[in-house]
């Protein structure tokens, strides 16, 4: 008997539902939802709580577990698109827009959106390069692998061992969209008429090799030649990225889990810090994701502060930043996170940290830290609290964010004179 699909809310109530023991543990397991555990209360059944991984999966017992996000669909591929591809302008009505159809559930949008995609660049023909090939061979061409000549053969011809250059479909941008579309086809609730159309890319990109299960996907280079291919191919590898998790317990056999989530937390961090990251461009400084520093002299305590502004050369930290994707509560935002930003500012030898949540509007709130004025009658370190409201059209998240890279880049020009 196949157990029943479950629909939850990310970060919403536990519900209870009906689960054999062999799927409730594969959940466990996975790791995909913030807790899973038997009901106390009723026999066969599984309380399930969703975090902040957003999509569907489908688990060995058959069960489909589809976690619908807080935000709208539009609004989060918008996230995502902008934090794939800042320069190409991933928006409303303009090029690498992310098309999400008339879906609003993350998979079916997803399929849709890379089958748009995977349309235009293969549009125009599919791509070919060059790929270096080894082989066995009757005639010679190319050149002679002396060391395999003689390791394999003792010197003797035929045959030959040689390596040449082919003109081929099989590339790496081929095989990752390839890849993709074969994942997207074997997720649960993509629909009909785009999975057909999925089949069809697939079809026209036989000449590339697939993708071994677990295997890392190759890496691509961007240039003028596969301009036409950057952005479905970037969505490609968000895919290929959210796809199918395997989990080893431990004494087990691997657990797969065919599917896509999205862990907002990590999208949300990623919009803050690409969107900061180009607004304090503009003011002629650069900036770092995920900077590595050391808490103590030893670097036994080893921190990554998501976004780092610098000063023009790289050299000088000006300004620290970290994303939180979390929900204020009635007492405020955790002070934990004040305590982090502290020690970003700390180690950073600088003056201010900021902290943005995702949340409705809410006044930004300062504090400044006791103990840490740097002469008598001098401002101590201040920790900044911003909000950024996800429901807002893109145009009045990017024009916040923009307006915060810049007050970012003034707070920072005392320390650049």
């Amino acid at each position: 008997m196949t157990a029943p699909d479950v629909t939850l809310r990310e970060h919403g109530p536990a519900v209870s539902v009906p689960l054999d023991l062999a799927t409730g543990r594969a959940l466990i397991a996975s790791g995909i939802l913030q807790s899973a555990a038997p009901d106390p209360d009723r026999e066969g059944h599984w309380l399930l709580r969703a975090g902040s991984k957003v999509g569907a999966v489908r688990t060995p017992g058959g069960a489909v577990v589809r976690i619908l996000p807080k935000t709208s669909v539009r609004r989060l591929f918008f996230l995502l698109g902008f934090s794939l591809d800042p320069a190409r302008a991933w928006r409303d009505s303009r090029e690498g827009t992310i098309e999400v159809g008339t879906y609003d559930d993350v998979v079916p949008a997803l399929a849709h959106a890379l089958e748009r995609q995977t349309d235009r660049a293969l549009r125009q023909g599919v791509l070919q390069g060059y790929r270096e090939v080894e082989e066995s061979a009757l005639v010679v061409r190319g050149r002679l692998r002396e060391a395999e000549q003689i390791r394999r053969h003792f010197g003797r011809t035929p045959p030959a061992e040689i390596a040449y250059d082919a003109y081929t479909a099989d590339i790496a941008e081929n095989r990752i969209l390839r890849a993709a579309a074969e994942r997207m086809l074997r997720l649960p609730g993509v629909p009909g008429t785009v999975r057909r159309r999925l089949a069809h890319h697939r079809v026209r990109l036989a000449g590339a090799a697939p993708l071994v299960r677990g295997q890392e996907p190759p890496r691509w280079q961007p240039s003028r030649l596969n301009s036409r291919y950057q952005p479905a191919l970037r969505l490609a590898e968000a895919v290929l990225r959210g796809s199918s998790p395997e989990h080893r317990p431990a004494g087990a056999d691997p657990l797969a889990v065919d599917g896509f989530l999205l862990d907002m937390d990590k999208l949300f961090e990623d919009f803050i810090t690409v969107a900061l990251r180009e607004a304090v461009r503009e003011h002629g400084l650069t900036a770092r994701l995920q900077d590595p520093h050391r808490l103590d002299t030893a670097g036994l305590v080893r921190m990554r502060p998501d976004l780092v502004v610098r000063s023009s050369d790289g050299r000088t930290p000006l300004a620290v930043v970290d994303a939180k994707y979390k929900t204020a509560k009635s007492g405020g935002f955790p002070n934990a996170d004040l305590y982090q930003a502290l020690a970003y500012a700390t180690v950073l030898g600088l003056r201010e940290a900021h902290l943005v949540y995702a949340a409705k509007d809410r006044s930004e709130r300062s504090h400044e830290v006791c103990g840490t004025a740097a002469e008598e009658g001098g401002r101590g370190v201040r920790l900044c609290q911003h909000s950024v409201d996800l429901s807002h059209d893109p145009a009045r998240l990017l024009l916040a964010l923009r307006e915060l890279g810049g007050r970012l880049a003034a707070s920072a020009a005392p320390s650049r004179s």
